[in-house]
């Protein structure tokens, strides 16, 4: 949400940095990054924050971490972001600038505007690409391989079929438990989108239905009784 922010925000420099951000993920291979941070991993033991050439502020021992996994994981979620920008983006961007405007005119800030006008409409937007690049995020996560991680489901059975020579059998396993993951990736999404459709819809619900039954009923009494 930050970086589709930046995108949209007037300012140049914010806009420049994302940009620049969007750009280099989006443009390079997501196995290259992931081998970049493997790398990184290698060559240094210290992960140091601060002034540049000056003391430091805060400093993370990798070697202490479960480096390999956070890097793989760094990895993923910056690559991730940065298609994830372009789908905010896309969504914030589909609703109308008059419900900013009379949000504006009642009074709301810019935060609340986009808490509780914008973002609410955009997810309608937001939601089906979404669970689309999760479900090809959890496929991508056997690249790990070039972190190097060795932990994640394709890799364990790579591991075992080499042990055990049955390749075949073992891939099906794996796939099998990538369609299971998946599926209820695509479940839950399913009903996510029908909970934010909820009033974009122009069918009337059994409940309007009732309800509108209910007051021309009503009406008509009332009219029959004046009469």
């Amino acid at each position: 949400v930050l970086l589709a922010v930046m995108r949209l925000t007037d300012n140049p420099v914010l806009k420049g940095v994302a940009w620049v951000y969007l750009w280099i993920f989006r443009g390079t291979p997501i196995f290259v990054q992931l081998t970049f941070w493997g790398l990184f991993s290698s060559l240094y033991t210290h992960l140091k924050f601060g002034v540049p050439f000056g003391p430091s502020l805060w400093s993370v021992n990798l070697q202490q971490l479960d480096a390999l996994f956070f890097f793989a994981c760094l990895g993923l979620g910056l690559n991730e972001a940065a298609y994830m920008a372009e789908i905010v983006r896309a969504g914030i961007s589909s609703v109308g600038e008059g419900q900013t405007e009379a949000a504006t005119a009642l009074g709301m800030s810019w935060s609340l505007t986009m808490r509780r006008v914008v973002l609410p409409q955009a997810m309608r937007v937001i939601i089906p690409p979404t669970g689309n690049e999760l479900i090809s995020m959890l496929k991508t996560t056997s690249l790990v391989i070039a972190v190097p991680l060795s932990t994640d489901l394709y890799n364990v059975q790579n591991n075992i079929s080499g042990v055990l020579f049955r390749p075949v059998p073992l891939l099906l396993v794996a796939a099998t438990w990538y369609l299971a993951i998946t599926s209820v990736l695509m479940v839950g999404q399913h009903f996510l989108e029908k909970r934010f459709a909820r009033g974009s819809s122009r069918k009337l619900g059994a409940r309007q239905l009732q309800a509108l039954a209910d007051a021309t009923a009503g009406t008509g009494r009332d009219g029959g009784g004046g009469g």
